[in-house]
């Protein structure tokens, strides 16, 4: 009964631990997207859709409509209750809004 109480002891320390460590999945969505910046020429390479939020977030050159579809969209898709194809679509159509031009892959 000791050894019990111990296993179910060690089994709930390892599960709070378990709760209290964020965990961060990257979730692929397919070819990378390669954009140019309009304002200074940057090239920058969208692999996934945690990169794709952040930019939506953080770096993006203007606040209008097609931003937040997209970012609405990424998020959804991140959330696993929208497909990655069409958030692809609304970042791709929010990036063409912004001024950015899509590089072809090297």
């Amino acid at each position: 009964m000791e050894q019990l109480a111990r296993g179910l002891a060690r089994v709930g320390a390892v599960a709070s631990r378990i709760r209290k460590t964020t965990h961060m999945m990257e979730i692929l969505w397919g070819e990378p997207l390669v954009l140019i910046d309009p304002k200074d020429g940057d090239v920058t390479r969208f692999c996934t859709i945690e990169k794709v939020h952040y930019w939506l977030r953080r770096k993006w050159p203007v606040a209008d409509a097609a931003q937040q579809t997209a970012l609405a969209k990424v998020e959804a898709a991140m959330e696993c209750m929208n497909s990655v194809d069409d958030a692809r679509n609304a970042f791709l159509k929010a990036a063409h809004l912004a001024g950015f031009k899509q590089a072809a892959l090297a």
